[in-house]
């Protein structure tokens, strides 16, 4: 039996496609990854060198870390995760080898399963969890992910990393307590740190400033050859109450549109 249909029951062919959707029971193939050209993400370059590099060695089956991408909303973090391993592909460094596996955070107790699946096939893997969050007082969940990303019974087979996204490094909200002991408050806070200290690779990312905002917007613009205003841009973001990636995303939607442009 090929090394792929090693699991009872599997019917997957997990050779034959990019990219991959877990719901926690069954699996879904996808003909293509949807992401940004990777040289069109601007604002963010010392992230997107950390990221590619960490991805290509795991495309290459050498050691790689598990990465946590967090930080401001809007800046790329999701879409770096799929932009790198579709440039990956594109560099063919991928054929064969690298994958990617998009479950959703609701879908953690299931990895074990994903796991056994994924350990007998002959090609790497890189699992994605966006935007990833626990309660402040669930204990299980993220005890449950440290298990299994170091040093568990359960854990991770050596052809999957994972590539998680949060708002927060150290991914579990804290509540304020006025009643703690500051002992307390520092055990709490090391237990939540202790999650994000199992990723190899860490990497923030954080608001842009006006001239990154701007820079964004050229970029996109000077892509699909459109005009843009950068006082229309700036109003825009205003209005949003934010300058991000994705705001400049939806300023050029917007140039799209009114110019009837497709993108």
């Amino acid at each position: 039996m090929p090394d792929r249909m090693m699991v009872v029951g599997e019917t997957t062919d997990w050779m034959a496609s990019p990219a991959y959707v877990w719901n926690g029971e069954k699996v879904r193939s996808l003909p293509d990854i949807i992401a940004p050209p990777f040289a069109l993400l601007r604002g963010i370059d010392a992230q997107k060198t950390r990221v590619l590099e960490n991805s290509a060695r795991h495309a290459q089956g050498i050691p790689a870390h598990d990465m946590l991408l967090w930080g401001s909303r809007g800046m790329g973090k999701s879409a770096l995760i799929r932009a790198a391993v579709a440039e990956l592909a594109g560099d063919g460094l991928a054929e064969g080898g690298l994958a990617l596996v998009q479950l959703s955070a609701r879908d953690l107790s299931s990895l074990p399963s994903l796991f056994e699946r994924l350990g007998p096939v002959d090609r790497q893997f890189l699992l994605f969890v966006d935007d990833l969050g626990f309660a402040p007082h669930d204990l299980d969940g993220p005890r449950r992910l440290r298990s299994l990303l170091e040093g568990g019974v359960e854990a991770r087979p050596a052809n999957a990393r994972l590539a998680v996204t949060t708002n927060h490094r150290a991914i579990v909200p804290r509540e304020i307590d006025t009643g703690r002991s500051h002992r307390h408050e520092r055990d709490a806070s090391d237990d939540e740190l202790a999650l994000s200290d199992r990723f190899g690779l860490v990497v923030g990312f954080h608001a842009c400033d006006q001239a990154t905002y701007l820079e964004i917007v050229t970029s996109y613009a000077l892509h699909f050859d459109l005009a843009v205003d950068n006082d229309a841009a700036l109003l825009w973001a205003k209005q949003r109450g934010a300058r991000s990636g994705r705001v400049a995303w939806q300023y050029i939607v917007e140039c799209a549109g009114r110019a009837g442009r497709p993108l």
